[in-house]
């Protein structure tokens, strides 16, 4: 790997993502769509949940909710999350598993603690993303895919390990699927230790989830929160200030807009009114197993 300074003024903007409180100790950290910036290659949500560490008889409840126009990845760093959609899955994200669920042109979920890490408590970190479909696949149909860490490809060499969530870089090529020209990392980094994020897609960010990470050439530091974005093209070499674990998040990004209003995604404001309407109406498929239903947010 060739290692060498980054060019100047390389970092285009830093979001630093607002914390929400969902109760029982529970935050979630959000970095995009943000107001300085929509989206990052074709990622228009950025989540971190937690981290939390939940007492006997709590957990994450995450009622059914529906979905249109995107893919939802789900990427546990700790505990466990139990999946259920309207397609009749079910499955328990673990760390290191990559959960992906395309909505297309509609699908219901949930997502709460499993029964066994709700009785006895425990931790639970992790990111949520959604990468919105490209507009000519956006009312595909729903699907489900579950990948176990094993599957996912990793280097580590000079004091760096890398997992390669979605796309292809670094000699490596991830089994997980996608649309559209994608980037999506896990980066852990030992003190010193250098990495180099080559240009090979048009945007590029860097969530630091901790630790803290300096751009090799340039003055200061990006601490953990902080949600990095590159600009387009430019060299960039990383190292890490400590012990320091980031997110690398990046991809081609779309000709149109997007629309976004609670969990619908769209190039099309009709076609989200459409979304709202049918799940006022009850018209998207339930979760078989979770029918507790929510009613349409008023903004």
């Amino acid at each position: 790997m060739s290692i060498r300074s980054s060019d100047a003024e390389s970092v285009d903007l830093v979001i630093l993502p607002p914390v929400r409180d969902l109760g029982d100790g529970f935050n979630v950290r959000r970095a995009l769509p943000s107001p300085q910036r929509r989206m990052v290659g074709p990622f228009i949500f950025f989540d971190q949940m937690g981290p939390a560490a939940f007492g006997a008889g709590h957990g994450l409840d995450v009622r059914p909710h529906p979905h249109i126009g995107l893919s939802t990845l789900t990427y546990l760093l700790e505990g466990e999350i139990e999946h259920r959609d309207s397609l009749g899955s079910l499955q328990t994200i673990r760390p290191g598993e990559v959960n992906l669920m395309t909505a297309g042109s509609g699908i219901t979920h949930s997502e709460r603690s499993p029964a066994s890490a709700r009785s006895s408590g425990g931790p639970l970190f992790g990111l949520q993303t959604w990468i919105a479909l490209p507009a000519n696949q956006q009312e595909i149909a729903p699907a489900f895919d579950h990948y176990t860490a094993g599957e996912i490809p990793m280097v580590e060499a000079d004091g760096m390990k890398l997992s390669l969530v979605v796309g292809e870089g670094d000699g490596l090529r991830s089994p997980v699927r996608t649309y559209s020209d994608t980037l999506y990392a896990d980066l852990v980094l030992a003190d010193d230790a250098r990495y180099q994020l080559k240009a090979e897609h048009v945007e590029r960010a860097i969530y630091v989830v901790s630790g803290a990470v300096e751009i090799v050439g340039q003055q200061g530091q990006f601490a953990t929160g902080e949600f990095v974005v590159f600009k387009p093209g430019a060299e960039i070499v990383l190292r890490g200030m400590g012990a320091t674990r980031l997110m690398l998040v990046g991809g081609e990004p779309f000709p149109e807009q997007r629309q976004i209003y609670w969990n619908f995604v769209s190039t099309s404001a009709e076609r989200i009114e459409q979304a709202k309407q049918d799940w006022r109406e009850r018209r998207f498929a339930p979760v078989p197993g979770d029918d507790e239903f929510i009613p349409l947010p008023a903004s």
